[in-house]
């Protein structure tokens, strides 16, 4: 009996841990601002399907999107608005709201080599329009 409740124990005390290296790192991430709850379409498929829940931060020229049960220092996507085509945004569809947080819109990102699908709040997007639109003269993102 002993021993289980020792396993048990642990078990716990390794989620503890666990829940507060996610805390952690979320801080981090989050301390120099410019950051979103967003989630990623992290596969091609149907729509409500390879959705990741994350965080995205601005980075002068980029966006770095991380997810929010990892425990990597690294982003998982970084976009640099010079690589953005233009940007679609619409209501989620299908099972989406039940995969992304409440209220968030889909955002069609169209880059030079593909599409990337984020979710976002309509405030969020609003932010990302105005990084967007705030780059340097000569790039050619257009908004929809």
């Amino acid at each position: 009996m002993r021993t289980v409740l020792d396993v048990v124990g642990v078990c716990l005390l390794a989620a503890v841990l666990l829940l507060v290296a996610f805390a952690c790192r979320r801080r981090l991430i989050s301390r120099d601002g410019g950051t979103f709850d967003c989630s990623l379409q992290l596969a091609e498929k149907d729509h409500g399907r390879g959705w990741a829940l994350g965080l995205a931060r601005y980075v002068g020229d980029e966006l770095q999107w991380f997810r929010v049960f990892s425990l990597a220092w690294w982003p998982k996507l970084t976009v640099n608005r010079r690589q953005l085509q233009g940007v679609q945004t619409r209501r989620p569809i299908g099972n989406e709201p039940l995969v992304t947080y409440a209220g968030h819109v889909i955002v069609d990102a169209e880059l030079k080599d593909k599409t990337v699908h984020f979710a976002m709040t309509e405030e969020a997007l609003t932010g990302v329009l105005a990084w967007m639109e705030s780059a340097p003269p000569g790039t050619t993102a257009t908004y929809r």
